[in-house]
């Protein structure tokens, strides 16, 4: 694609990354019928190729944002699934990125938008704030239905509602910072991003993490001062929220480092993964040390199936005769490139595994969108479960707690982490959410 940037502008060295990015674009179109916004709505401007255009054309100018490039922009999912199809290799990841903090930077939403998000920016990322606020709107969920009026305001306020769990589990020991020494023989030394929502939706998944890893000889640290990974910030376009959040976690990563040697970052929710993996990026123009610093994180930050695979995997119980339909969560498959990890190891624990139809399409969670563009949600939400049930599973194994969260009630089929499977099939607890299911192997 042309582009036709001044030399000023290409001083700006996220405008020069841009201007990279779209010239490897050849307008192909590929990506459209992989696209879930285009296959729902059917708009070119809802695609990749059309936002590619508009945000093109939006950063040329150097003119501020648009309502009409905020409102298709606003509607991308950053699902990465066009990443995926492009035959050019067109990051469009870092594109949709930049053109977010452009809009921030240069839009004025209405008054109950701007709240709204910055609401979402600061009580999620914080584990007892996000527990306090789930405590507060488990009193109106009954009433959720009640919301009056058909803007985008009452959906949003009824989707946020509707999705507080009826009950929130126990805070979990893990959220403070401590060392879990390895079972026997130590085999390896890791950290572990605990997260921040996860920790309140589903404590359970960090603890089925860390028992795995002791078990078969991983030292499992949680370090002091390590949280939110940024990502919620920096997909609404508050970068230096986001990269606030982010040294944090370097800081604390690095001071590990050089405190007793860690082989990797381990990283149980994929949406994590893919922007902890990205702060080589994120910090390329920082002054130093912190770009050799975030290279060296995001170069040894794992998913916890690839480590897994790498250190070897063992179950210890017979195969459980169970059925899994395995839903492979957009920033796994699509922002990591890690497809087959999940799938051999469920395999190699003993279960059935089986695969929906359109499973590159996204189930709608990604991130806060599904509390932000509930509409679209929601519909893809119904056509992720139509597929998913299709396949007559006993139960859902997914390896992000977005997907998990937005999946679950599936028509009764329980939805799981990957992890609390795999931890089950080596000695651990049965995962609560099979208590349906018939009794234990």
């Amino acid at each position: 694609m042309q582009t036709s940037f001044t030399l000023e502008q290409l001083r700006d060295p996220d405008t020069a990354v841009a201007n990279s990015i779209l010239r490897t674009c050849v307008h192909c179109g590929f990506c459209t019928a992989t696209c879930p916004t285009f296959v729902l709505l059917g708009d070119e401007l809802d695609s990749p190729r059309g936002r590619i255009y508009l945000i093109k054309d939006m950063l040329e100018a150097q003119r501020p944002a648009t309502e009409e490039v905020v409102r298709h922009v606003d509607r991308c999912l950053s699902c990465l699934s066009c990443m995926t199809t492009c035959p050019s290799g067109v990051n469009y990841m870092h594109l949709v990125d930049h053109a977010r903090t452009y809009i921030e930077n240069t839009y004025r939403r209405p008054l109950a938008e701007r709240w709204l998000r910055a609401a979402l920016g600061i009580i999620l990322p914080r584990v007892q704030l996000f527990r306090l606020s789930l405590f507060a709107a488990r009193l109106g969920r009954p009433f959720a239905g009640l919301i009056p009026g058909h803007g985008m305001l009452s959906a949003r306020l009824r989707a946020m509602l509707a999705m507080t769990p009826a009950k929130l589990p126990s805070p979990s020991s893990i959220e403070r910072p401590r060392t879990y020494k390895a079972d026997g023989e130590r085999r390896g030394r890791v950290t572990l991003l605990t997260g921040c929502a996860q920790q309140v939706l589903a404590p359970s998944i960090n603890e089925a993490t860390i028992r795995l890893l002791n078990r078969i000889g991983i030292e499992v640290v949680v370090a002091d001062g390590a949280g939110c990974c940024g990502a919620i910030n920096y997909h609404m376009g508050k970068q230096a929220t986001a990269m606030a959040h982010a040294r944090a976690n370097i800081d604390a990563w690095s001071a590990e480092f050089e405190r007793g040697g860690i082989d990797a970052v381990i990283i149980n929710a994929s949406g994590c993964g893919t922007t902890v993996k990205d702060y080589g990026f994120m910090f390329r123009e920082e002054p130093a040390p912190w770009p050799d610093r975030a290279a060296n994180i995001s170069d040894r930050t794992l998913d916890i199936t690839e480590f897994l695979v790498r250190i070897g995997f063992r179950p210890t119980r017979e195969a459980p005769g169970l059925t899994v339909a395995y839903h492979s969560a957009c920033s796994l498959q699509h922002g990591q490139k890690v497809t087959a990890e999940p799938k051999t190891l469920l395999t190699q624990a003993g279960f059935k595994v089986v695969e929906p139809i359109e499973a590159h399409l996204c189930c709608g969670s990604a991130g806060t969108y599904n509390l932000l563009q509930p509409e679209i949600a929601q519909r893809l939400r119904a056509r992720k479960l139509a597929n998913l049930r299709a396949t007559r599973p006993d139960l859902i194994a997914a390896g992000n707690i977005g997907c998990i969260n937005q999946l679950a009630d599936a028509d009764g089929i329980p939805v799981v982490h990957t992890v609390e499977l795999l931890d089950w099939m080596t000695g651990g607890p049965r995962p609560a959410a099979l208590e349906r299911l018939r009794p234990a192997a």
